[in-house]
């Protein structure tokens, strides 16, 4: 109670209306915003860009607020409470990077071959030049070059319009459309796991969901974009929440364990999918992919090429707010998190159990498959052999990550997409193999998860109050 009364007038007026009063207004927001979402998507890249302007922005703005609310003492209480949680985090993701430049620097051939040539001086030097050579990459790929971003703005209005600031932009861009699928499946794993269940199945739902949605979005013709794009959207989230639910079914009835029957789905994904591609679906034999999806069915860009967020990215943050507020503010979702902490305590207050069960995994497949519908709707627009990226997999490492919280998850996407976005460049510019951000992702996660690390390396005071609520993971194999 005490919470509520410190939030601003607004927000507090808008949480006491119905229901269908919110969405309403939050559907009307989004037609009001939605002519401008080209200008503000590009002003989110540029911000993203000039991240370190952003900050000083942020901070300026936030000291500016605090002289009507008490001054400096109220700024670093806001400070303290929101960024103590951040410390052990920020410092497990420097100390992967360090790792990772030790593992760059000693691992390659030339440098050792200058410590026999020219002495140790010599191959330090060029440890140091390569190591600063492949994270530049990375930066540059994930997030662009400040200096070309700031020289391009000066040529907005020539004669090539908007076109030197898109590509300087496209590092941004390239981050967030690779977070798109992550924040889906990473959500969909949380979810999970609040109700104890491991969904180990992503993978199989991302492709269920893709391969249903690529088939609605070419099969049916003649219909406007308005009826076709989220019958397709809707129709990839069903298949991957049905594909789910067999095993959410099972975990009911016969008490099978979600691990092993999601883990078999996935493997008979695999198997369907290669046999629908290279068969019944395949549009030129000896391809293995469909035919493109009608026009109608694409999830829009928001600016052109060689930018290519879409509105997944919208989605996907939509899918997130409506997921926290599903957990934590409904009474399917507070039933959801009682099984999940003790299913028998649960049953003795007359909860359904086993239709929680399958309610769960029935959601937590619709997450996974919107992880493919932006996929197949947003990027590639068609279904190949071999769509599998990982996404489900890295999945279990995000919702651990974000300590299964919606928020956490979004933000843990965002790093991974970074990283991956940033990989493709580091492996073309400075010939390092891509399986060095997937350390990097490893060693964050490691230190996450063991914060004891983190502090005894950098000698943190261990926190007061441990966090009281803790992600669930899974009740064990008896369970």
């Amino acid at each position: 109670m005490a919470e509520q009364e410190k939030r601003p007038g607004l927000i507090r007026r808008i949480g006491a209306q119905p229901l269908w009063v919110r969405m309403l207004l939050f559907v009307a927001l989004i037609v009001i915003v939605a002519p401008f979402s080209k200008w503000l998507i590009l002003l989110l890249l540029l911000a993203i860009g000039l991240w370190p302007v952003t900050l000083l922005l942020g901070l300026a703005g936030l000291a500016v607020a605090s002289i009507w609310r008490g001054g400096w003492p109220w700024m670093k209480d806001w400070l303290r409470r929101r960024l103590r949680g951040l410390v052990v985090p920020a410092l497990s993701v420097v100390t992967a990077l360090i790792i990772g430049g030790l593992v760059i620097m000693f691992t390659d051939q030339a440098v050792f071959q200058a410590m026999q040539e020219g002495g140790i001086l010599e191959g330090i030097r060029l440890a140091f030049a390569n190591l600063a050579t492949a994270y530049k990459a990375l930066y540059e790929g994930s997030l662009g070059n400040p200096r070309a971003i700031v020289e391009a703005l000066g040529q907005v209005g020539g004669e090539e319009g908007l076109g030197p600031l898109l590509r300087v932009v496209r590092g941004p861009s390239d981050s967030l459309v690779q977070s798109v699928p992550y924040i889906f499946a990473g959500l969909a794993v949380a979810l999970g796991f609040r109700a104890g269940l491991f969904n180990i199945g992503a993978e199989g739902q991302i492709g269920i969901g893709w391969l249903v949605a690529v088939v609605v979005g070419y099969s049916l013709t003649g219909l406007p974009a308005v009826v076709h794009l989220p019958l397709a959207i809707l129709a990839g989230a069903v298949a991957g929440g049905l594909w789910a639910a067999i095993a959410g079914f099972l975990k009911a009835r016969t008490g099978a364990h979600e691990v092993i029957t999601t883990i078999m789905l996935n493997y008979v994904t695999f198997r369907l999918s290669a046999w629908l591609l290279c068969g019944p679906l395949e549009l030129t034999q000896g391809t293995c992919r469909t035919q493109e999806i009608a026009e109608s069915a694409y999830l829009p860009w928001f600016l052109e090429r060689p930018v290519t967020i879409h509105w997944g990215f919208v989605l996907a943050l939509i899918a997130a707010v409506l997921t926290g507020w599903f957990l934590f503010r409904t009474t399917w979702g507070f039933e959801l998190r009682t099984v999940g902490a003790n299913p028998s305590a649960a049953r003795y207050g007359g909860m359904r159990v086993g239709k929680t069960f399958v309610l769960a995994m029935f959601l937590s497949g619709c997450l996974a498959g919107l992880a493919g519908v932006s996929q197949g709707l947003g990027i590639t627009r068609n279904i190949a052999l071999g769509f599998q990226a990982g996404y489900g997999f890295d999945s279990i490492a995000l919702a651990l990550l974000g300590k299964s919280h919606p928020v956490g998850v979004v933000g843990a996407s965002l790093l991974f997409g970074v990283l991956r976005a940033g990989a493709g460049r580091m492996q073309s510019v400075a010939g390092v193999p891509t399986e060095i951000v997937q350390i990097v992702q490893s060693l964050v996660i490691i230190f996450i998860a063991a914060p004891a690390i983190i502090r005894a390396i950098y000698r943190l005071r261990k926190p007061r109050e441990e966090e009281l609520e803790v992600a669930v993971f899974s009740r064990g194999w008896g369970a």
